[in-house]
């Protein structure tokens, strides 16, 4: 019996080009506006789109929607893995989009940037081994930081299946525990504290600053992010089972955590930066929400009988998966300085965004069809070459990780990042 989960990988694209939208139309220009230049000190901090802010400042929760998608298709990942295969299958996916990535993203700053090439060097080699820094040190591109929530997230699972006592739903249940408190207590903080003259740092504002300081510098602790890895598992928890009372006491938990999240980040960028001043933070929280409303429908749709008998997505579906990645990693800079080219070509500013975002899913199109391809082949035969290749887990065979799911007996397909 095979099951698919269509919608996820149209929801991964959407949330990628929300994202997008985000960098490119409002946070290039916003954060610039107050004072505190980031990657825009390199290229197109001149490119403005002020009329648009009702409608971008909020693309940043695409991030929060991917670590809902992440937690699912890596709980399904795991449990249907060894641990070193797991492991092997999260390194053939992430690292070749990186490298390349990386890659071109040191060239755009090497070419149109201000800065000298040496400060790039370090940066350039964290993000080709997966170990970026945070905004507190020098990054080859802001984007690099949700890497490191990403990687904790499958260390910690991998550590989790080695030791062949916690399972797939003891997992999530500690994980929606440890970022449910520290959430709340990131809300209470907002609630009775009014934070002033933000981003700079005052007594005032100094608890409100800290909490802050682990949705980026310190993301690889989960504090902030671990609730939307957790509501994921529990929705493919779902689509295996119905919940017990309890695992829907633990899914309400991560939700209300998330929406938590949500509304101290939001809070953030209304007291920081006039332009959208007026807007309300419940705004993210309803597309988070309805984000994960789709997940939850697909997730429901799979345990349905009718589901069994359903046609596979269409082919050009996980395409837009596999293209999620790479558009994430190069829309920033190397995405802004295509808007600057084409600014200078003559184009307007919001045409330029358009033509931009075209041009790179078709370069991230042929990233995925073409290059990562090639060279996760090269890095599968010199692990085989060298007899270093985990031996495939029988289909009947299930881990430890993976007990009480009533998984079916055939692997789900679907894109994973």
């Amino acid at each position: 019996m095979k099951y698919h989960f269509p919608l996820l990988d149209p929801l991964r694209f959407g949330a990628a080009f929300g994202v997008a939208i985000f960098h490119q139309m409002f946070w290039s220009w916003a954060w610039v506006s107050i004072g505190h230049p980031g990657f825009e000190r390199f290229v197109a901090a001149d490119v403005h789109y002020p009329n648009a802010a009702t409608f971008t400042w909020f693309g940043w929760v695409g991030v929060e929607i991917f670590f809902v998608i992440s937690g699912f298709v890596i709980a399904n990942s795991a449990s249907r893995s060894s641990p070193t295969q797991f492991l092997l299958g999260r390194a053939l996916r992430l690292y070749p989009a990186v490298w390349v990535c990386a890659t071109a993203t040191l060239l755009v700053l090497l070419i149109f940037g201000t800065g000298s090439a040496s400060e790039f060097i370090a940066p350039y080699i964290h993000a080709m081994t997966l170990v970026p820094e945070g905004v507190t040190k020098q990054s080859l591109d802001v984007v690099y930081w949700t890497l490191a929530a990403e990687m904790a997230f499958y260390l910690f699972v991998f550590f989790a299946m080695l030791t062949k006592r916690i399972t797939l739903r003891h997992f999530a249940f500690g994980l929606t525990v440890w970022s449910a408190v520290f959430n709340a207590v990131a809300l209470l903080i907002l609630l009775f504290t009014t934070p002033s003259n933000l981003p700079t740092v005052s007594p005032d504002n100094l608890p409100y600053l800290a909490i802050l300081m682990f949705r980026v510098p310190c993301a690889a602790f989960l504090l902030n992010h671990g609730c939307f890895f957790a509501l994921g598992i529990w929705l493919f928890i779902s689509a295996n089972r119905k919940l017990t009372a309890l695992e829907r006491v633990a899914v309400a938990v991560t939700c209300v955590s998330g929406a938590a999240e949500i509304y101290f980040f939001a809070s953030f960028f209304l007291t920081t930066i006039p332009a959208i001043s007026g807007q309300s933070a419940l705004v993210p929280i309803v597309v988070w929400a309805a984000a994960v409303g789709v997940i939850a429908y697909d997730a429901n749709r799979n345990r349905r009988p009718a589901a069994a008998a359903a046609r596979e997505a269409p082919s050009y579906l996980r395409t837009l998966g596999l293209i999620t990645f790479p558009l994430y990693l190069t829309h920033n800079v190397i995405g802004t300085g295509m808007i600057h080219a084409l600014i200078n070509a003559g184009l307007g500013p919001a045409v330029a965004v358009w033509v931009a975002l075209a041009m790179l899913v078709l370069i991230c199109w042929f990233i995925c069809a073409k290059v990562e391809p090639a060279i996760r082949d090269a890095i599968t035969k010199t692990i085989s070459y060298y007899g270093l290749s985990p031996d495939r887990m029988p289909a009947s065979r299930r881990t430890l990780f993976a007990r009480g799911l009533g998984l079916p007996p055939v692997p789900v397909r679907m894109t994973t990042w």
